[in-house]
């Protein structure tokens, strides 16, 4: 076995002991830094790893879990009503219980109990069809090599999807320490994901500030800073900056803030992407890269550094380094 192998299996137990620990403790709240700590991973970044490996958010998982219980238990057990069922599989109430039993198989907990195993059978399948769920065990989206010596003090890796997709991301991955960034930035609260004019906006609103300060010189830089992961958070409560590089003590005034973006040891994929594949390339960074590269995420901000101006490549794409804060596993 080789040693990526092996930095992947380690990532696999660690999501396994999770897995297990949750299926023991459904009744009880399950929290992030509970589950974090189970696994030996950041609580800042866990939700974003378990995502990335299993196909499911964590609050999917817990969820899913706890309804097939109750499911089962009502087939098993007649005798019991429908809010003892939903307490005893970890539900805070009745009513919680009877919208995410209907979300998941169709019908009410009641009818589910009074259905023919073949209508049961009709409803398992429509609901295996409509969550398509990924195996991560099986098989993996991406390949990842070594680009030259794998000894080399700053090795490089290659992310390439496998062959039977219809993608063609790839991308080379590379370990830099970064210095902390003074940045002022435009802030957006709410969802982001496809909304091209969202980031227009947060840009045009910064570039109308820096202009006339004379702050778009050469060497400035402009990233997006992503303080909350979609897959644990609420749409209406995700936030983004867009932020533009500026000497340190640089003032501001109204929307337009100022932070520090920590520095420190990242691992740095360097895309080329078109506005529907960027998910697309954080997951090949945090399901497919770091479990074979002997890194784990650390307690620091993960951003998109952009490279260039879309319209002047010849596809329209964003040349874009992800960069992820990591440490030694």
């Amino acid at each position: 076995m080789d040693a990526s192998q092996t930095r992947r299996n380690e990532y696999v137990a660690r999501i396994n002991r999770v897995m297990d620990y949750i299926e023991g403790h459904l009744t009880e709240e399950l929290s992030l830094e509970v589950l974090a700590k189970v696994a030996c991973f950041s609580s800042f970044h866990f939700h974003r790893i378990f995502a990335a490996m299993t196909g499911e958010t964590l609050n999917g998982f817990v969820r899913r879990l706890r309804i097939e219980k109750a499911a089962g238990q009502l087939l098993a057990n007649p005798g019991k009503s429908v809010t003892e069922v939903a307490l005893d599989c970890g539900f805070s109430g009745s009513s919680v219980f009877a919208r995410v039993f209907k979300d998941n198989f169709g019908m009410s907990a009641l009818e589910w109990q009074r259905a023919s195993k073949e209508e049961r059978g009709a409803a398992l399948e429509d609901r295996k069809i409509g969550q398509s769920f990924r195996n991560p065990w099986q098989a993996k989206d991406f390949s990842i090599r070594h680009v030259g010596p794998v000894t080399s003090a700053s090795p490089t890796w290659r992310i390439e999807m496998k062959k039977n997709t219809d993608s063609k991301l790839e991308a080379n991955v590379t370990i830099t320490e970064f210095p902390p960034r003074n940045v002022i930035y435009a802030r957006h609260v709410g969802s982001y994901a496809g909304l091209a004019q969202v980031f227009e906006g947060l840009f045009g609103r910064l570039h109308a500030f820096a202009g006339p300060r004379g702050l778009l010189g050469p060497d400035a830089e402009m990233l997006c800073v992503y303080h909350d992961d979609p897959s644990v958070c609420d749409e209406e409560k995700l936030r983004v900056d867009a932020c533009l590089t500026v000497p340190a003590g640089t003032p501001v005034e109204g929307e337009i803030g100022t932070m520090v973006v920590p520095g420190g040891k990242f691992a740095v994929g360097h895309f080329e992407l078109g506005n529907d594949e960027y998910g697309l390339a954080w997951q090949s960074m945090a399901g497919g890269w770091l479990p074979e590269s002997g890194y784990q995420f650390d307690d620091r901000l993960a951003f998109e550094l952009y490279r260039n101006n879309p319209e002047e490549h010849p596809q329209k794409k964003c040349v874009v380094d992800i960069c992820i804060p990591v440490k030694p596993m």
